[in-house]
């Protein structure tokens, strides 16, 4: 599928969305606050009509410490969540003006499909399937699958490999269910990964899998009980999940995340969430399929 040429006022926004200040935890979960734009889009496109209304409805999750948590004044934290901020930003809408709606890994096709969000930024793994019904921007973080367990790993669960009766957790619907598939049948599922963690505590499994950024944030979480195993089995392209067939908002959202790339915006977003545990990567390649 080609890109169609974003339109000169879309482009106008990258040089715009850049942070107030550089990088380093607030010690809020948040990054400073993106500049807002202040630029005009084509008529009938998707930024436009965004632009017009002052008001844009990003689905993400609210149960993934690090990247999408809800806070205690009732407003989502996290890698995500910066991330939606500064698509926002970019279309010259500032935080506030955003709504979050919870999105967990099987309902956010249908959300895109049926409108009830604009975009889903919600450690969303690019996959073919997925990209028969919706579009994806990005990605924006490249994460791998692998397993948290009990601290200590009394079950000795290094790899895919060395499972054996061990039962494993995992969220319905998701790219890691569907990856531990391969692997073994003793999988429970449930509908949000902090849910594996009283199994695991019990004795009803043994491990949680999912991508390892996930898993760290759980650990952060929950003290001394839980540890993730060192190594990864997948390649998770977490992208920005948008409506199948708008090329032109799916483009000038991969130039938004790009000028967050080079500015350091992105940068300032990780370090102030997920950085506050984990190293600072290199940004991803986005794919503009």
């Amino acid at each position: 599928m080609l890109l169609k040429k974003i339109t000169a006022g879309a482009a106008a926004v990258l040089t715009a969305v850049a942070l107030t200040a550089c990088g380093g935890d607030t010690g809020t979960g948040e990054s400073p606050a993106p500049s807002v734009a202040e630029t005009a889009f084509e008529a009938g496109t998707t930024m436009a009509k965004l632009n017009e209304a002052q008001k844009i409805t990003i689905g993400t999750k609210f149960d993934q410490p690090l990247f999408g948590l809800m806070g205690p004044d009732g407003t989502p934290v996290g890698f995500d969540v910066e991330i939606g901020k500064l698509v926002a930003a970019g279309l010259g809408i500032p935080a506030d003006k955003i709504e979050w709606v919870e999105t967990v890994s099987q309902n956010r096709e249908p959300f895109i499909q049926n409108g009830q969000v604009d975009i889903v930024v919600a450690t969303y793994t690019i996959n073919d399937t997925r990209k028969e019904v919706i579009d994806f921007a990005g990605p924006y973080y490249i994460a791998g699958q692998s397993f948290l367990v009990a601290k200590g790993n009394p079950a000795g669960i290094t790899s895919p490999q060395d499972l054996g009766d061990n039962v494993i957790c995992t969220v319905t619907g998701s790219t890691s269910e569907k990856n531990i598939k391969e692997f073994t049948d003793n999988v429970i599922t449930v509908d949000k990964y902090s849910d594996c963690l009283e199994p695991i505590r019990n004795g009803t499994a043994q491990a949680l899998t999912t991508d390892n950024v996930i898993l760290a944030g759980l650990v952060d979480q929950n003290g001394d009980e839980f540890e993730v195993t060192p190594d990864t089995f997948t390649e998770e392209p977490y992208g920005i999940g948008l409506k199948l067939g708008d090329d032109e908002f799916r483009g000038f959202i991969n130039d938004t995340l790009q000028a967050s790339f080079d500015d350091g915006s992105w940068a300032a977003a990780w370090e102030a969430t997920a950085g506050t545990v984990l190293p600072t990567p290199e940004p991803p390649t986005i794919d503009r399929y």
